[in-house]
């Protein structure tokens, strides 16, 4: 569907879409031979989503694209380019330009535009599902004002929930980032003590959004949970070696063995001894 140009002036015109409006929206399905170039750019951001094959967005002064399933690339207005199916395995997209003020906003606050983006899997069906009720709404009302108003909230929410959950997605990978590298640092400190702002600075993070973190993620603070990764390291020492209780609690940083003994006892339910005498396996 592409929206004759006297009817995308009449969008650019009315308040509730002037904003955001979708000028042009379809689904290509085993594309073989398709090609398109603008070298001026598109008077639109151009949307392309990859759900089966491969093809390759090349954008003028930037590094070539390579689209798979579950990839979308984004073109800036104004911004020359090129893109095409692979011959071997031609793609199956959708794709939708879309005009107006906002467009290039929500995409700089979302940091789309440069990079290829993977699709939130969490995303994917509620993604494709809007964008097939769009085409099939501007298909049936190509020319009703209330229909275009509904399709430019949509659009508006479908942009903003997929930056959304990109945004999270590169969240959880920071936390998932900082709980690694804590963790770690604790592991190769387990033979002697770690303060909270030690672990903190090495991190990167401050002490609250640590605390934060380890609970989040683990249901213990950071030094409770490095102090029960002692008492695991030293249950594995005395399952497979024959050290003495006193020798192991010396191994984890803790010279008085009698309170080792008790925090063992509290944390792993059985005295270092009495742990040491059952069977395991």
């Amino acid at each position: 569907m592409v929206l004759p140009e006297y009817v995308q002036k009449e969008l650019a015109r009315t308040e509730l879409t002037r904003q955001l409006f979708v000028s042009d929206i379809g689904v290509f399905p085993h594309a073989r031979n398709h090609y398109r170039e603008r070298p001026e750019g598109a008077d639109a951001h151009i949307f392309i989503y990859c759900i089966e094959g491969r093809g390759i967005v090349e954008k003028a002064g930037e590094d070539p694209l390579e689209l798979s399933p579950g990839i979308m690339a984004v073109i800036p207005a104004g911004v020359p380019h090129r893109y095409w199916a692979s011959e071997e395995d031609p793609w199956s997209i959708y794709w939708f330009h879309v005009k107006g003020e906002h467009v290039g906003e929500l995409c700089v606050h979302y940091g789309l535009g440069h990079d290829a983006v993977r699709m939130p899997r969490t995303f994917v069906s509620e993604f494709i599902a809007r964008l097939d009720q769009t085409l099939a709404i501007l298909t049936d009302r190509p020319y009703s004002i209330p229909s275009h108003i509904y399709v430019s909230q949509t659009l508006r929410w479908l942009i903003s929930g997929l930056g959304r959950e990109l945004l999270h997605t590169h969240q959880d990978r920071k936390r998932e980032h900082h709980l690694e590298n804590a963790i770690r640092y604790m592991e190769e400190h387990i033979a002697s003590s770690i303060r909270l702002p030690e672990l903190a600075a090495y991190t990167g993070i401050s002490k609250q959004h640590l605390i934060y973190l380890f609970n989040k993620e683990t249901g213990f603070a950071p030094i409770d949970y490095f102090l029960r990764m002692k008492m695991q390291h030293a249950a594995n020492m005395l399952d497979l070696t024959g050290l003495t209780v006193k020798e192991i609690a010396a191994s984890i940083g803790m010279e008085d063995p009698y309170y080792f003994s008790r925090m063992f006892k509290k944390l792993m339910g059985h005295a270092p001894t009495d742990y040491r005498r059952i069977p395991k396996g």
